[in-house]
């Protein structure tokens, strides 16, 4: 799953341990986020769209969609 949480989290002038506070996850888990590595749940895909003011799929996308 691609996503542009990098790009927000800087705009926001955000750390990858500012950002897992304020979703309460991990660093590990932001930062896995951010490589691909790690699809988020849907309770956490919403936590952090809400946390940007956007929806999901302004977020995240399929591997496959651009």
């Amino acid at each position: 799953m691609d996503n542009n949480l990098n790009e927000l989290r800087d705009r926001h002038g955000w750390s990858q341990g500012e950002l897992a506070k304020r979703l309460g996850v991990s660093r590990q888990t932001v930062n896995a986020l951010e490589k691909g590595r790690y699809d988020p749940s849907l309770p956490l895909a919403f936590k952090i769209a809400r946390l940007f003011d956007l929806k999901i799929e302004e977020i995240f996308s399929d591997d496959g969609e651009k």
